[in-house]
């Protein structure tokens, strides 16, 4: 049978406190929110901590004082033992006669103890936190420790068959990862459209398409509308990773298309920037959206911004590249537009090869990622860019590959959303377990 009790009845709050000695060095903790944990924040020299400091234990149920309506709160992690926190930060003991430890910190994991310590903050606008009168003096309900167990052993059998069911979706997630970058590879080897070049046998050759290539970019440089480059080195009979389809010609993606990097104004001179201008992305902005086709950045920059910047203006349709870590994003803009400088950008001599040289970037982001230079970070340069080893097919084929693709990606995103409703929904099951007992509508 259920009985009522005060919140503060069963969560007891203990303090440590700490006298820190000037020369060691301590962890500090810290918590994310939304149920991330709890993390380590940093270690500070005795010294350099003014605050009083309070001490904390493995195991230590802990939540922000400021944040815990956010789902900042979890346990202390064995690593973090002994590490040191602010007032601000609470910590308990839970009393078992009432409710069982591990019970409880189940229930932390749903929305139950969320909305606790949202009931029980208050404050202004930029100052909610906890009020200890409030939240402890909340009242729920909680059945006799007797069903506790009942219901901590029903949770415990229910998360070892989760875990099988996780484990299987992970691998589900994986296994479309893999289709995804294999379906790349087949498209820019050719094998997605062997059948194709059957039924299309008077196919323009790609020889011919890189003649007309080098022939547009040669009245560029006349018309002064692209610097002439230094001439890229031959490809090597040794370079050549597999064999191309006949009417296939290998390139470089510096010869087909003009490879351009990024800037960003020096100043935060708000003349640079504004709310509607040129579009300037970064790759944190790809890398968020993960969208073929992107129309704005965060931020746009003005023409002056531009002027005084590296960055240069590119044309709807060149395709956005990742240069920097994170490296292989990627995207087609779908107006002109710039970029900061953690790209090298692709601007093909023919628009219309846009697409073909999207699927191809992102065919080769394993292999670049495992190329890329540097320490702090992780950096293509744009030779190497300049360089990609490029398979070029006849223009019709690439239209043809194009088509074949988006198929077969609608089919993974179709496979990938079946997935993502399966995770979901065993989520689900887990907090139907938990509302058996505890309903929100519990909490008073």
């Amino acid at each position: 049978m259920a009985k009522e009790y005060l919140i503060g009845k069963f969560l007891k709050r203990i303090k440590r406190p700490i006298e820190l000695e000037p020369n060691q060095y301590y962890n500090l903790v810290t918590i994310k929110m939304n149920h991330k944990g709890v993390v380590l924040r940093g270690s500070k020299k005795g010294s350099d901590i003014k605050s009083k400091m309070f001490q904390v234990k493995e195991g230590d149920f802990i939540l922000s004082g400021i944040d815990a309506r956010n789902g900042a709160f979890g346990i202390v992690p064995k690593e973090l033992e002994g590490a040191i926190v602010t007032n601000d930060f609470w910590y308990f003991e839970i009393d078992e006669n009432i409710i069982l430890k591990q019970l409880f910190l189940e229930l932390t994991t749903m929305s139950w103890f969320d909305e606790i310590c949202r009931k029980g903050s208050d404050g202004t606008t930029q100052r909610i936190r906890l009020q200890k009168d409030k939240f402890f003096n909340q009242k729920i309900l909680l059945p006799d420790t007797n069903e506790q167990k009942k219901l901590s052993d029903k949770i415990l059998t229910f998360k070892i068959g989760q875990a099988s069911i996780d484990f299987e979706i992970e691998s589900q997630k994986n296994n479309i990862i893999n289709l995804r970058q294999a379906i790349l590879l087949e498209a820019v080897q050719g094998k997605l459209t062997a059948d194709w070049r059957v039924n299309n046998p008077d196919t323009e050759d790609a020889s011919q398409l890189l003649k007309r290539i080098q022939e547009e970019k040669t009245q560029l440089i006349k018309d002064k509308k692209i610097k002439k480059e230094k001439v890229l080195p031959p490809i090597t009979k040794e370079e050549i990773p597999y064999e191309l389809p006949e009417g296939w010609v290998w390139s470089k993606l510096g010869i087909i298309s003009l490879i351009v990097g990024g800037g960003t104004p020096k100043s935060s001179n708000p003349e640079y920037f504004c709310e509607e201008g040129i579009s300037w992305f970064t790759p944190a902005d790809l890398g968020k959206s993960k969208l073929k086709y992107v129309k704005n950045g965060r931020r746009d920059i003005t023409e002056l911004g531009l002027k005084k910047s590296s960055a240069q203006l590119m044309p709807k349709g060149s395709v956005m590249f990742s240069s920097r870590a994170p490296i292989g994003h990627t995207a087609i803009g779908l107006k002109d537009f710039s970029t900061n400088q953690g790209f090298k950008s692709s601007v093909p001599y023919f628009m219309e090869m846009n697409e073909y040289i999207y699927i191809y970037l992102n065919s080769i982001v394993k292999d670049t990622n495992e190329n890329a230079s540097g320490t702090t970070f992780k950096e293509v340069s744009g030779t190497i860019v300049k360089n990609f080893l490029f398979p070029l097919p006849p223009l019709e084929e690439q239209k043809a590959i194009v088509e074949k693709v988006n198929v077969s990606m609608g089919l993974c995103d179709a496979l990938e959303q079946e997935v993502q409703q399966s995770q979901e929904h065993s989520e689900q099951l887990m907090q139907s377990v938990l509302r058996e007992v505890f309903e929100p509508n519990n909490v008073n």
